[in-house]
């Protein structure tokens, strides 16, 4: 089981405070829980938020000593973030594990020296006191999450979700992220370079949104797809497709489809035993030299070395036949 420390910095934000065990906790592998997720703090006790709440936080640092991935979650308190918290992240980062920050959970990494060269991002509206402060490191304003290294940071909100989510992916495969976002109600793993806000964030109350495109699409992702294709299912122009797309999802159309088969082949990869061309044709990257590109280039990993990395499921041959 991945032990998780979540470090609570007083006053601190409870939507982001609860993310990672609300993701993380809904995480079963093999009938287990991937994670045990402890949440932390510098004084165990009650903790003041951001709002009119107070949580009770029942573990001191000795948490962050035992995790395999630490993550700091928003705080109010953007400077003189108690000692003991920052000297916990460097001995933590140190020791080669996972440090990662939710919103504005990054300026605590960052008083601690630990996003100092690095990427990384926060929530947008805080962007120019960021970069301000802490002009070292390179800041990326407008995505909802970064990995630099052992060292991963997200936006604000809702992109917290997209961060913990990436951390199931990453450990598990997305078969089991994608059943995590199910359980959770949440748009299924997105990429790091997508947008934190876009230019439509609710559909407008005309009925054009572009769910029911992107549904459609989703189906047939082994079908060589165009934008025109996709023009001709929402009944709209290319020109306005494109422009619709990105104020939907933050992504061209031709970004998105290439995105949503990078997963299919890995849930492929993952979940049957399928050989490599027939992997590339159901997932529609056609081939499996782009399969090996495209799969490689996302994950780091060739599609052989990740089906061995994440298959969790009986293959097929493992299966016992009817009767």
């Amino acid at each position: 089981m991945h032990r998780v420390a979540v470090v609570a910095v007083p006053p601190a934000t409870t939507f982001d405070l609860s993310i990672p065990e609300l993701v993380l906790g809904e995480t079963v592998v093999d009938g287990r829980p991937g994670y045990r997720v402890r949440v932390c703090t510098a004084r165990p006790g009650f903790v003041a938020t951001s709002g009119s709440l107070e949580v009770t936080v029942p573990h001191g640092l000795e948490a962050v000593n035992d995790a395999d991935t630490v993550i700091v979650t928003g705080t109010g308190a953007r400077e003189d973030v108690d000692p003991q918290v920052l000297t916990a992240l460097r001995r933590a980062a140190t020791a080669g594990k996972r440090v990662a920050s939710i919103c504005t959970g990054a300026f605590v990494l960052a008083q601690a020296g630990l996003l100092d060269g690095r990427s990384a991002t926060t929530y947008w509206a805080k962007t120019a006191e960021f970069s301000t402060r802490f002009p070292s490191v390179r800041l990326q304003p407008d995505v909802l999450y970064v990995e630099d290294g052992n060292v991963l940071t997200s936006a604000g909100l809702s992109a917290g979700i997209d961060l913990c989510l990436h951390l199931v992916r990453t450990d598990y495969g997305a078969a089991t992220a994608n059943a995590v976002a199910r359980l959770v109600v949440a748009a299924p793993v997105r990429p790091g370079g997508q947008t934190q806000f876009i230019a439509t964030p609710l559909p407008p109350e005309t009925g054009t949104s572009l769910a029911a495109t992107r549904a459609w699409a989703l189906d047939r992702l082994h079908e060589p797809l165009t934008r025109t294709d996709l023009a001709t299912h929402a009944a709209s122009s290319v020109r306005t497709l494109t422009r619709r797309f990105h104020e939907e999802t933050g992504l061209s159309p031709l970004q998105w489809l290439l995105h949503q088969r990078v997963i299919r082949a890995q849930e492929l990869l993952e979940t049957t035993d399928l050989p490599m061309d027939q992997v590339a044709r159901l997932s529609g990257l056609a081939t499996p030299d782009s399969l090996r590109h495209h799969v490689s280039r996302h994950t780091g990993l060739t599609p052989t070395a990740y089906r061995t990395a994440f298959t969790h499921a009986p293959r097929r041959e493992d299966t016992p036949s009817p009767g």
